[in-house]
Formats: C-alpha cells, sequence, structure tokens
C-alpha cells in the first residue's frame, strides 16, 4: 500500500513503535516462492491459494514513480514465473482474503537476465499496480493504464500488458500489512498462452565415469517435487543393478530440467535401457500444468568399455635430449602422475633413468607427459619408454580414475651426437695455394656444409679449395645426423707469394748516390739486382751504387728478380734519370705548340730544391701562372685562353737542400707562337 504525503509520518511512526514487537521486517525473504530465482512456476489459467503470507522484508523496487522510497518494497511477497509461448494480454486477479488489506504486484521482463536484476534495473518493468487502495487488483481489460503509481484514490486495476513470444517474465505479489492473510491468484481474463504445450519427455541419458550414476536430461523442466526420492519413477534393464535414489538437480525452486540417477553398483560395458515408469509416488515426472512423462517413455544408452590413458608415442627427441615429451592416447588426471616419475622407465643403448615427470594439464586432465631423465641421451639407437607402478602405488589413472596396466610401451629413436673438428692439408703454389679438407662421416654424419669466408660454399665431406689469395682466411664447418648438429669455425693464414719490388728515386743529379730499398714479399731464398750499369747484386739490400758522369741525361733500367727453393720467382725493373747536371734554370723561351719540343715553361732540374714557388707575369705586371710543384708546367695559357706571343717575366724562389740556403731568381722568357 502506498499512502499520501500527508499520511506517511504518522504511520511511520507507528510502525517504529511496533518495531520491539514485530521482527518480521528485519526478517529476510528466503523461503521457497519468497525471492525472484525460487519463483512458483505459472500454468496457463493456474489459480494459486495463498492462504496465509510471511512476514519478511527483501528489496527495493526501482520504479518510475514520483514518490519512490520505501513504499515500493516486495513486503511479505511471493513471485510467480511463466513463459510466454503465444503472444497476447495477461490478464489476472488478486484476490485478499481479507478484503480490507491493500496487495500490490509488479510484473517484470527477465528474458536473459538473472531473475535478481529486477532489484536495480528498473528497465525490466513491464507493469505494476502500486495503488494505496485495499481490496480486489490485479490486471484487466477495465484497467486504463499498465503502470499505477502508490497513493489513494489510484484505481486497483492495471491494464493487461502485451507479452511477448519466448520471453520470460516474473510476477510479484507484495502484501503492504502485515498480517498473515493470504489472497488468491488466478490468471484469466488475457489472450497469451502461458503454458508449454510441449509434453514431457525423456531426451538423453549419461553415465558418468564409474558407471554407476545415471543423468538423465528432460526436454523442459519438471516439477522437483514429482521425482520419487527412491527412484521408483524408472526402472534399468541391468541383471543385478537397481536405481537406489533419484534426485533433481538444482531444485532450490520447484522445477527441474535433469534427474539424477543413484544406482545399487556399477554398470558392466553394454547397452542399456532406461524405462519411465509410474513412481511410488503415484505418477511420473510432471510438469507445471500436472502432465506426467508417458510410462513406458525410454531411452537407450551404451555404457562404453573403459578407455585407460595408454603410452600412444613419443615427440622426436632432439640432439643430445635430457627430457622426452611423451603423448597418451586418452586423458590421465594429473593428480596420479609421480611427480618423481617413478611411473616411467627408458631403456636403450644408454643406461637412463627417468627423474622427474610432470603433465602439460588443462585442468585436471592431460594427454602429454614431459619426462626428465638423469643425462643427455649422446648414444644413439633405438629406445623404449614404459609405465610401471610408481612410489605413488599406480601407474596412471584415466579421467574415470582407472589405472592403466603397467607395461604400457612405445618405442622411439635417437642420434648419436656429431663432431664438426675437421683436418687441412695446404698445398702451397708459387700463384695459387690448395687445401683439401678432411672430415668424417662417423655417427651419422649425412650433411656437411662448408663456408670459406662466405665467399664460396660446398656440400661435399672433403672438398678441395684453390685460394689465389693470401693472408687470414675463414672455414666453418656445420655437419649434421639429422637429429644432432654441430658447427666448427677456423681460421688460418697463408703466406704471402713472392712479389718482386724495390724503392728507389727516380731522377738523380751526377755525383748522387743511389740507395735501394728491397720492399718484396714472400720467403724469398735469393735475389739478382741489375743496376743497368752493368753492375749487379746478389744480396737482399744492396750497397748505394754511383752512375758515372757522361755529360748527358742518362736513362738506366734497374731490376730485381727474387727467387725460392721449390723454383718460384718474380721480377720487377723501374728506371732511373741521371741528369747531366743539376743547375736550376728557367728557359729563356719555349714555343707551346704542341710540336713535343719546349711546349712549357718551368724550372729545369728543380727535383730536389723545396719550398718552391713559382711565377710567371705578363708585360702589365699580370699574374698568368703560379705552382709549389717543380713539374707543373706553364703551358702559355690563363684561365683556359692562350696568351699572346712576347717577353715574360718570371720569378722563381727555393731553398738548397743540401745547404739550407735560401734562393730567389728573376728573368724574362719569350712565349713564341
Amino acid at each position: 500500500m502506498n499512502l499520501s504525503a500527508e499520511m506517511r509520518p504518522i504511520l511511520l511512526i507507528l510502525a517504529l513503535a511496533s518495531l520491539t514487537t514485530t521482527k518480521a521486517w528485519t526478517q529476510a525473504c528466503t523461503g521457497a516462492g519468497q525471492t525472484p530465482s525460487t519463483a512458483f512456476p505459472v500454468c496457463d489459467n493456474s489459480v494459486f491459494t495463498q492462504t496465509s503470507v510471511p512476514s519478511c522484508n527483501s528489496h527495493l523496487i526501482p520504479v518510475t514513480c514520483s514518490n519512490a522510497g520505501s513504499e515500493y518494497m516486495d513486503r511479505n511477497p511471493y513471485w510467480y514465473k511463466f513463459t510466454c509461448f503465444t503472444a497476447g494480454t495477461l490478464g489476472f486477479v488478486i484476490t485478499p482474503v481479507d478484503l480490507t488489506e491493500d496487495f500490490d504486484w509488479h510484473l517484470f521482463d527477465i528474458t536473459g537476465k538473472n531473475p535478481d536484476d529486477v532489484f536495480t534495473n528498473p528497465a525490466l518493468s513491464v507493469s505494476c499496480n502500486w495503488s494505496g487502495e485495499t481490496g480486489i487488483t490485479g490486471s484487466s481489460a477495465s484497467g486504463t493504464s499498465t503502470y499505477v503509481c502508490g497513493g489513494l484514490g489510484k484505481p486497483l486495476f492495471s491494464s493487461m500488458a502485451v507479452l511477448q513470444q519466448g520471453h520470460e517474465y516474473l510476477l510479484m505479489v507484495s502484501h503492504y500489512k502485515n498480517s498473515p492473510n493470504g489472497y488468491t491468484l488466478e490468471f484469466k481474463g488475457g489472450t497469451a498462452q502461458l503454458y508449454d504445450p510441449l509434453e514431457p519427455g525423456l531426451t538423453n541419458v549419461t553415465v558418468n565415469c564409474q558407471a554407476s550414476t545415471l543423468t538423465i536430461k528432460l526436454n523442459k523442466k519438471l516439477l522437483c517435487s514429482s521425482v520419487a526420492p527412491g527412484g521408483s519413477d524408472f526402472s534399468i534393464s541391468a541383471s543385478g543393478i537397481s536405481i537406489v535414489s533419484a534426485t533433481g538437480n538444482g531444485c532450490t525452486g520447484f522445477d527441474t530440467d535433469t534427474v539424477s540417477l543413484l544406482l545399487s553398483g556399477p554398470l558392466v560395458p553394454g547397452n542399456y535401457t532406461l524405462n519411465c515408469i509410474t513412481g511410488l509416488d503415484g505418477n511420473t515426472l510432471l510438469d507445471n500444468c500436472n502432465r506426467g512423462i508417458p510410462v513406458g517413455a525410454n531411452l537407450t544408452f551404451t555404457v562404453p568399455p573403459v578407455v585407460y590413458a595408454y603410452i600412444d608415442s613419443v615427440m622426436k627427441p632432439g640432439c643430445a635430449p635430457q627430457t622426452l615429451n611423451v603423448f597418451l592416447s586418452s586423458p590421465a588426471n594429473c593428480s596420479s602422475i609421480a611427480t618423481d616419475g617413478s611411473d616411467f622407465a627408458v631403456v636403450g643403448p644408454q643406461a637412463i633413468t627417468v627423474t622427474g615427470a610432470s603433465g602439460i594439464c588443462t585442468g585436471q586432465l592431460t594427454q602429454n607427459i614431459v619426462l626428465n631423465l638423469s643425462g643427455a641421451l649422446i648414444k644413439g639407437g633405438a629406445y623404449m619408454v614404459s609405465l610401471k607402478k610408481g612410489t605413488d602405488g599406480n601407474t596412471i589413472l584415466n579421467e574415470c580414475g582407472f589405472e592403466t596396466p603397467a607395461g604400457s610401451s612405445v618405442s622411439f629413436s635417437t642420434g648419436d651426437t656429431v663432431s664438426a673438428l675437421f683436418s687441412y692439408k695446404l698445398s702451397p703454389g708459387c700463384k695459387n695455394d690448395t687445401i683439401n679438407f678432411v672430415t668424417t662421416s662417423s655417427f651419422g654424419i649425412n650433411v656437411w656444409k662448408w663456408n670459406f669466408d662466405n665467399a664460396s660454399y660446398s656440400d661435399l665431406q672433403s672438398p678441395v679449395k684453390i685460394y689465389n689469395s693470401t693472408g687470414p682466411h675463414y672455414t666453418q664447418l656445420i655437419v649434421s645426423n639429422d637429429y644432432c648438429a654441430d658447427s666448427v669455425s677456423t681460421p688460418f693464414n697463408l703466406p704471402p707469394k713472392l712479389k718482386a719490388d724495390f724503392e728507389v728515386k727516380s731522377i738523380f743529379c751526377p755525383d748522387d748516390s743511389v740507395s735501394f730499398k728491397n720492399k718484396s714479399e714472400g720467403l724469398a731464398d735469393g735475389w739478382r739486382w741489375n743496376f743497368g750499369d752493368n753492375n749487379t747484386s746478389n744480396l737482399e739490400s744492396p750497397p748505394v751504387q754511383y752512375y758515372p758522369k757522361t755529360g748527358q741525361d742518362m736513362v738506366y733500367r734497374t731490376s730485381l728478380t727474387i727467387f725460392d727453393n721449390a723454383g718460384c720467382s718474380d721480377s720487377i725493373s723501374k728506371p732511373i734519370k741521371i741528369l747531366s747536371n743539376c743547375r736550376i734554370a728557367v728557359p729563356s723561351g719555349f714555343t707551346p705548340n704542341h710540336d713535343g719540343l719546349n711546349d712549357y715553361l718551368y724550372p729545369l732540374n728543380a727535383f730536389n730544391a723545396t719550398d718552391l714557388n713559382f711565377k710567371v707575369f705578363n708585360r702589365w705586371g699580370q699574374l698568368v701562372f703560379a705552382t709549389n710543384d717543380w713539374q707543373r708546367k706553364w703551358d702559355g695559357t690563363l684561365n683556359g685562353k692562350q696568351q699572346p706571343g712576347g717577353i715574360y717575366v718570371w720569378i722563381l724562389q727555393f731553398t738548397n737542400p743540401d745547404t739550407g740556403k735560401k734562393t730567389q731568381m728573376k728573368g724574362t722568357t719569350m712565349l713564341i707562337r
């Protein structure tokens, strides 16, 4: 009942005064039918007679009324649930035992929701009537609004809500007055169909791992109260096996869609029939409209043979494995695996023990077990892993708790470890070196990959490599036998080949001593010098040479030949020029006509001068040429343009390297066109 604002303070005082004697408001609603999750199931045109209403108090109901508050609460409630099987309007009448008492109601659409969401989600509200008036209330064609808020003078009947096919609904009936007087709820006047036209029946039977419990799936929810506790609603075609008890699963409310049957013992593998019969309670299982499963309805089912978790295979091991990946034919219980590995044994060419085992588990089951070994399997060959009883008293158990018989085994193989060590033999040559690389095919090696300086490659077992360069080199070998691989890298140096070379200046003055510096490479055993003037030497570093004064420029062809005891040799020759004199001078004229004679102007014989500076000026004092290199010559042009014939002035500055004396010379020259 909802009251006007003027009356609420008075009743609130009265309510507070009665708290010392009335404890109902502090009691939570927990009984069957008193909460959304335990609501009474409704059959079409059902009539519910609640002769008394237990006192309890639960939650505020979220409403959009302006006076929302404690007035909108499921006081002393009962809840009813139903599904709309044919769309239409909902009509019902609530008739109080005492017509002077106020009953309120609220309808919710809970399709796809948790039933308790009605206390927090106002969007689930479909229709309601919280009128403060007393007497008969409900939903009928006489109502003018689907939503009636609280207060005196409000109509007791709301208009009928339109229900949607397939939606689930909750109806809450609240008794505002704290008295035990009940009511009658009758669904009538609407067009929506609230009962399930599907006749109750059986869908399937599942058997637990131990084949001692059957779970029956029903085609719809049936009344928990119709399940005979002793299981007398069913019989089973199993000699010597009987049904001990039956339990409706999830029967905290009123109905269930699964029933569990406990058998007197486990069923042996085979085919069975479960029959529906009239129980000691006088019926089979009933739906909300008291329609029972037909007597004689039955289901056949099969109890399969026990599927043990045998060893199925071992993942191909890698090189020198210290663990093995074992796969099972079916899931095993992880807790049945002895962690010390004592459930397993490995035998083969190499003695080895299992020191640990762990399942790669999903939940409590696994089909993959990793075994830790006491060492690496370095000896190739055929091995076998087998199951035995471990320190935990069993082999391994399947998901139903059945132990795999000891002796389950499977074979696997692994390869030997390998080594990529190799040797080589050098055969030196005068120009190239040949190396024979040698390795083995032991331990099943069937792959050789050679890398020579990252420049060339070979897959031969023992390749031959010709080198045409000396100095540091690098060779890598990778070998494998399909199980193991190894790699070795070896740097080495090839000695330099004979290469004759010497250092000597190219121009000398008549009195200069000529020094030759041997810069040859390789391990020479002999040297032959020829100085071009009929003088020779067999020394590695010959003495200085003096060339005769001839009064003219002379060019001598000097040479060096080196050789070793293996018959290899190499030679080189270089010209040197002995000048007729070393007086520095600048020609008095030149003819830049490209005939090869006097085409350039430059300081002659200045090859020994240091700090040289040579400049040329025209008759107007303009600088037309300058250089610090005595071999750089003026060709009679300025900026690529030929200069006119005539007199030009030159200035030459240099330092005598023997005396350190600085010298400056000036003069003129004739450019002749």
